[in-house]
């Protein structure tokens, strides 16, 4: 939303942790504190005060913001030292909704969501204040949307989750693929794949947090562990018994792709985020159009043994997780505990690439069709390239920059931003192509 009433465009919550300052580097390096005004909130005042000083101190005037025609921006250390620091806490529900109607928008970093973000999206939904959020945890999205949808659209809130690497590329890619499709063949694909790479990369103390409260709350919750394997999960009730890609559970091969194929974690995150889009934005892809993902592990018999093997490490990485001892020692004396995360070297050294093939058929071309989008990011897909797609989501929603049928309720990065978000990534090193594969003219 925009309201010139409003004394800021965003405010980054959670910036004194390790995502967080990831998110507020990217947003003082790209706009400084003057052509976005924005603010930096959480618990802790001092260290949120720490956070600006450390901000101050790395960028300069003239260090490549967006304001300045020679790639600098005009703000310099003055308008950074005037950053605005506030403070709340998760579980005290007036401090938020002080934060929430002081701001167009409120940009989370803060999980697990289940635990720590039901009361912030209250607020915001109360305010009709947007929100973005990096959450995949499918449980606690269901519930926002039983919870707030409705209100939400009443209050114009628009409540976005996943708009980090789970799930900008999936959902994003898709709307990109299908706008190309709808365009060039006048019909959409029936059905799009997925195929991820990562090249390096680490988890963060936060991530796995997240991870630990999502192992612990399945084993103890049946109806969790039903939405975790319903890639309908999150659609609305008319098409939530749908047919749908069962989740990959071991090896696979892909024909068209010629590449062997091992379960991705966040499979079960993705799949239900673009169901839900397609959902959204009325069926445009069809009531039964199905979309699905793995990983990409290349062909022959190298391809076939690293399918095997990331398929068996899953499984003993869930297996462990799932039992309570064996989840606490691992977190205890293994995990990287909150607040830690991967070194600069490690984030910046990292890639991951994206690949999304759609087919389907029309009258012109009644043999059918192929469709891809790739999906690139420069930098380790969870921290550098999450930063970059969080934060930017974030302004789409504070500058209005949206292609969306809906004015608030509990949305996804697809329906609830649109294809904008593909131009504010542009210079990030997150980048979208689409071409035609099999069909066209």
């Amino acid at each position: 939303m925009t309201d010139d009433d409003r004394a800021h465009d965003v405010v980054l919550w959670g910036a004194t942790g390790f995502t967080g300052r990831l998110v507020a580097e990217h947003l003082a390096e790209r706009y400084g504190a003057g052509d976005l005004e924005w603010a930096i909130a959480g618990r802790d005042e001092e260290r949120l005060a720490a956070v600006r000083d450390e901000l101050i101190a790395d960028h300069d005037t003239n260090d490549g913001g967006e304001n300045d025609s020679d790639g600098g921006n005009d703000t310099g250390d003055d308008a950074l030292a005037s950053l605005d620091v506030l403070t709340g806490d998760a579980f005290d529900r007036e401090s938020l909704d002080r934060v929430a109607a002081r701001t167009a928008v409120v940009c989370t970093t803060v999980g697990p969501y289940a635990r720590y973000g039901s009361d912030l999206v209250a607020a915001c939904v109360e305010h009709g204040t947007d929100y973005c959020d990096l959450s995949g945890e499918v449980h606690w999205m269901r519930r926002t949307i039983d919870e707030h949808h409705e209100r939400a659209r009443e209050t114009g809130a628009r409540i976005v989750h996943g708009c980090g690497f789970d799930s900008v590329p999936s959902d994003l890619g898709t709307l990109l693929l299908q706008t190309h499709a709808d365009e060039e063949f006048e019909t959409p694909c029936d059905e799009v794949r997925g195929h991820v790479s990562i090249r390096g990369g680490a988890f963060s103390g936060g991530t796995v947090a997240s991870m630990l409260e999502l192992y612990e709350t399945a084993a103890e919750d049946r109806e969790v562990r039903r939405l975790l394997a319903d890639p309908r999960a999150l659609d609305p009730p008319e098409s939530r018994g749908a047919p749908a890609e069962r989740p990959q559970r071991g090896p696979g091969y892909d024909r068209d792709a010629d590449t062997w194929t091992a379960p991705f974690v966040m499979a079960r995150i993705n799949e239900p985020v673009v169901s839900r889009s397609n959902a959204l934005l009325g069926y445009p892809w069809g009531h039964t159009f199905r979309y699905s993902e793995a990983l990409r592990t290349g062909d022959g018999v190298g391809g076939l043994a690293r399918a095997g093997a990331l398929t068996a490490g899953q499984r003993l990485l869930a297996g462990a997780l799932s039992i309570g001892p064996l989840r606490e020692t691992l977190d205890r004396y293994v995990l990287p505990d909150p607040g830690e995360g991967p070194d600069e070297g490690t984030i910046e050294g990292s890639s991951f690439e994206v690949r999304l093939r759609g087919t389907g058929a029309s009258d012109g071309h009644p043999g059918g069709f192929a469709v891809e989008a790739t999906v690139r990011g420069d930098r380790d897909p969870g921290y550098g390239s999450t930063c970059r797609m969080l934060g930017e989501s974030a302004v789409c929603l504070a500058r209005g920059e949206i292609e969306s049928p809906h004015d608030g309720g509990v949305l996804t990065p697809a329906s609830g931003i649109g294809l904008p978000l593909l131009d504010r990534l542009e210079g990030t090193g997150v980048s979208f192509e689409v071409e035609t594969v099999e069909g066209g003219d």
